[in-house]
């Protein structure tokens, strides 16, 4: 007999296992769940990416982002050019033998637009329990912004 559940709707498309496995019960029970038969698949999980938050606090803009299991000397890259921060990491997959995985493994990349004036070298990183703090140094004072004036088309 087929047994209804109510999913929470969520931000943007389902996610594709958790579909499967609300279509076709029984479906992520089976030793060989499609994730650790076709790794390839995991590229439409919504989940996998690198969850950021960014604030302002004591005149420097703070980015953080999610990044456990990670080595920040070897797996992850920080660069900035022409006003924007780019923040490159990879959590690399050890072959083990697995029922199943729901760890996501590959290449993430996060970009954000830098506010106007921001002295480039100004950008610190540090790493502490799984999570890339990065700062960056505001201007202390912005320019006005310039007024442009509107002429009349004939």
């Amino acid at each position: 007999m087929a047994m209804l559940v109510k999913r929470e709707p969520k931000d943007g498309p389902p996610r594709l296992f958790d579909w499967l496995a609300a279509e076709f019960p029984g479906f992520s029970t089976f030793p060989t769940f499609p994730a650790a038969m076709f790794p390839e698949l995991r590229v439409f999980d919504e989940e996998r990416v690198m969850r950021c938050e960014e604030y302002v606090e004591e005149g420097r803009l703070v980015l953080r982002a999610e990044l456990p299991g990670i080595d920040p000397e070897k797996d992850v890259e920080i660069s900035v050019a022409d006003g924007l921060l780019r923040i490159d990491a990879e959590r690399r997959e050890t072959r083990k033998e697995q029922h199943r995985s729901e760890f996501f493994y590959g290449k993430l990349a996060r970009t954000l637009a830098l506010p106007s004036g921001v002295d480039e070298k100004s950008v610190k990183a540090t790493y502490r329990d799984g999570i890339l703090e990065v700062t960056v140094e505001l201007p202390k004072e912005q320019a006005p912004a310039a007024k442009v004036p509107i002429e009349h088309a004939t």
